[in-house]
């Protein structure tokens, strides 16, 4: 017999530029924060699906470095462009799967959005401009699903860095939608990349050769444990 949760179809990766469908071995379940319904489902994935992506960030590296601040920037307000015209629609997938209220997700639209906009966010403090040349991955919870990633993500691509985003799996459309738009806005495939999981996603972007830092953005006690992880691995740590 197929149940209801059988039915609902697991969200893709993003890797190359396009969707990535894959066999993992288990699934999150990704639930409405208020219904309790469960919406869609998060692969969990592990070192196969982390080195593909990996690989996908370092192909596209050596094109996305040689160009201009100016011209990542240029490509960074044609991203916030798109995302300002699906506002409603993130923060809607921001309120559904963490429980965040209207106003609360719509402002994290709005934060993202000048995040995308400013260009100076090339010398942040999290090191943005040091992650010139590399790829960077971000891992991030929940309680910002959005704006979390893009944190570390956008001083890294100002800086000349391509990135494999690793959202939280319960709450990992809003990452998801936000590749889609990258290709929308004419971003080079294999710059911004999205790769689902848990603990073994992450140690397999610690695994990989081509990771030369390990980011993270959220809960202190969280990033903690991921900090222990990316030191068993030898695997430079930022949060």
């Amino acid at each position: 017999m197929t149940s209801a949760t059988d039915q609902v179809l697991a969200i893709p990766l993003w890797i190359n530029g396009h969707a990535y469908l894959t066999m993992a071995p288990a699934f999150f379940d990704v639930r409405d924060a208020r219904s309790g319904e469960v919406k869609r489902r998060t692969p969990l994935c592990g070192a196969s699906e982390a080195l593909a992506a990996a690989g996908s960030a370092q192909a596209a590296l050596a094109d996305w470095a040689a160009r201009t601040v100016a011209e990542r920037a240029a490509l960074l307000l044609v991203l916030a462009d798109a995302l300002a015209g699906y506002g409603e629609h993130f923060a809607a997938l921001i309120s559904e799967e963490t429980g965040k209220d209207a106003g609360s997700a719509a402002a994290e639209v709005d934060a993202a959005l000048a995040l995308l906009r400013d260009r100076d966010s090339a010398t942040d403090s999290r090191g943005g401009s040091s992650a010139a040349k590399a790829v960077v991955a971000v891992v991030s919870d929940d309680s910002a699903p959005l704006l979390g990633p893009l944190r570390h993500a956008v001083p890294a691509l100002l800086a000349g860095a391509t990135v494999v985003v690793k959202p939280s799996p319960k709450a990992p459309s809003a990452a998801f939608a936000l590749a889609e738009l990258t290709a929308e806005s004419a971003f080079p495939a294999g710059v911004f990349n999205v790769l689902h999981g848990d603990l073994k996603a992450i140690e397999g972007l610690c695994v990989a050769s081509q990771v030369s830092r390990l980011c993270f953005s959220g809960d202190s006690a969280l990033g903690a444990r991921i900090a222990e992880v990316a030191i068993r691995y030898d695997k430079p740590f930022v949060d």
